[in-house]
């Protein structure tokens, strides 16, 4: 069998920071988490090509059993038979990590795994920021489509509010960790003892935190300890050894009774589960661990999901619990991955600022004759859900970024877009030269009432070429098409988004692109 070949930090410090974190203690400061941890510097690759950990040249488990969600490729949408596009935003970034964790091992990529929304919104885009206590700014360009003659790409943007550290609210966190046999290996328990070791560092004095763990049952190592305690905590962390089978949904009830003894109004109240989502004790299944957790949000608890290990990873599982129960998921395939979910991202992770996002783009046919949305396939809605407050959107945390991308089919285009003839309706002119609007749901953290906010978008957001951001995500759309071997790539190959990456200002400042720029070289010397 191929063995690994992993990715290793050029900055060997950050990984040395966390491997080290136990004997530091707490960070009392109250300044921001990622303060005294610095990014990779500018110019610098993130990862360099190099050995694994020695348990790493075993290879792949000796049954590989992971488990992804059937997706189904959204495809062209008359304007005239159907104007609204619907959607709840996304900002889990499981997919892009995931799938470089099997590019670098030498494992195929399911298609079923790339989830194109997922790849998009792990990057930074420079969006403008909120104002006027606005909960995001949206943006909006229309330039011509890299892959597609016919079709122009429209890409929205929403950007929340960076985190103020200073008032932030105080955290009440529940740290929910497997320690069933299955989390053993290196790529796992030992791996998620470092990610929560490394998020001590940062607690405030007054957070409130626990601990429990499962396996073949459920235990609660630590109830209630603050933030000043951190030597206690991290003595509990780096004492966790696996063993057992898995019996996960106990320890959801566990965490959640814990998180609702502890609750903080106005607070932070949140459960961050780290798992391989390989339940086989309890409710196993993804339907009832739905119901489960669904149950469990109307407390006012928030659920971050951390997913470990390779081979017998159960994706669908942990995408569902993280959909259903206000929260986001994020895949960590190594120290420096947790150092930018925990400690570079932590606004977003973990302070949600809007809840239950939904999306509405209404097209008009005068303008455009099709539309065709990239990812977001397990998001859709239909248009009634949109006003619907019972029904549920995704969650946009301090500092996140949400991008989406429509391919637009303009109304003159020689592509045709099918559509089913109507016998009672039609599409009138209102003389209006808008191209689109774009309508926004949003419910405040601790809310039971959307808000509604619309951005109408017309000819002044087109523009002759695309600026570095579309330009960017339209490399990462192509890319994702590439690996789901999808029917609407077009013209799109790795080595010409090589090309494209390679083209763009600045990229060697911002050390994950060119990460993934190493990544679709690699996938185009393969040819």
């Amino acid at each position: 069998m191929k063995a690994h070949r992993y990715l290793s930090l050029a900055l060997t410090g950050a990984l040395l920071l966390a491997a080290g974190g136990c004997g530091a203690g707490g960070n009392s400061s109250g300044a921001a988490p990622a303060a005294d941890m610095a990014a990779p510097a500018a110019g610098s690759a993130v990862y360099a090509s190099a050995g694994a950990p020695a348990e790493a040249q075993e290879g792949l488990p000796e049954f590989y059993t992971e488990e992804y969600r059937y997706l189904a490729e959204n495809g062209f949408h008359a304007v005239s038979t159907a104007p609204l596009s619907t959607f709840a935003a996304d900002v889990d970034t499981a997919s892009y990590a995931n799938l470089r964790r099997m590019l670098l091992s030498g494992q195929e990529v399911p298609a079923d795994a790339v989830r194109i929304e997922e790849l998009i919104n792990y990057f930074h885009y420079d969006y403008p920021t909120p104002e006027d206590g606005a909960p995001f700014s949206v943006s909006a360009e229309i330039a011509p489509c890299p892959w597609n003659g016919d079709t122009l790409l429209l890409r929205l943007g929403l950007q929340a509010p960076q985190p103020d550290w200073e008032a932030m609210p105080r955290s009440n966190l529940v740290f929910l960790i497997d320690v069933s046999g299955s989390m053993e290996r290196y790529d796992k328990l030992p791996l998620v003892k470092q990610a929560f070791l490394l998020l001590t560092e940062h607690l405030r004095p007054d957070d409130v935190i626990s601990i429990v763990t499962y396996a073949s049952s459920d235990q609660v190592v630590l109830d209630g300890c603050t933030g000043d305690e951190a030597e206690t905590i991290q003595a509990a962390i780096e004492d966790l050894a696996a063993g057992g089978s898995t019996a996960g949904s106990r320890g959801i009830t566990t965490a959640y009774a814990l998180a609702e003894e502890h609750f903080i109004p106005g607070g932070n109240n949140r459960v961050i589960l780290a798992t391989d989502g390989d339940l086989n004790v309890g409710v196993t299944s993804e339907g009832e661990l739905v119901r489960l957790i669904e149950g469990k949000k109307e407390s006012g608890v928030f659920l971050s999901v951390m997913g470990f290990g390779t081979g017998n990873l159960k994706d669908n599982k942990m995408e569902a619990l993280a959909d259903h129960g206000d929260g986001n998921y994020s895949y960590i395939d190594s120290a420096l991955e947790a150092k930018r979910v925990l400690v570079e991202e932590m606004g977003g992770t973990l302070f949600t600022v809007a809840k239950d996002v939904k999306l509405q783009v209404e097209f008009n046919p005068a303008v455009l004759k099709g539309y065709r949305l990239i990812g977001y396939e397990n998001r859709l809605l239909d248009a009634e859900d949109f006003a619907d407050d019972a029904k549920d959107g995704g969650e946009i945390g301090a500092g996140h970024r949400v991008t989406a991308l429509y391919e637009l089919v303009p109304a003159d285009s020689p592509m045709e877009v099918p559509g089913a003839d109507l016998k009672y309706q039609t599409a009138a002119d209102t003389g209006s030269d808008e191209w689109l609007t774009v309508s926004i749901r949003y419910k405040a953290p601790d809310g039971a009432d959307s808000s509604l906010l619309e951005y109408p978008v017309g000819q002044e957001a087109q523009v002759a070429a695309a600026s570095k951001d579309t330009a960017f995500a339209a490399c990462v759309a192509q890319f994702g098409m590439l690996l789901r071997d999808s029917a609407y790539a077009g013209s799109a190959t790795y080595a010409g988004v090589a090309e494209q990456l390679e083209s763009l200002p600045g990229l060697e400042d911002d050390a994950y692109q060119e990460e993934f720029l190493y990544l679709v070289k690699q996938l185009a010397r393969k040819g």
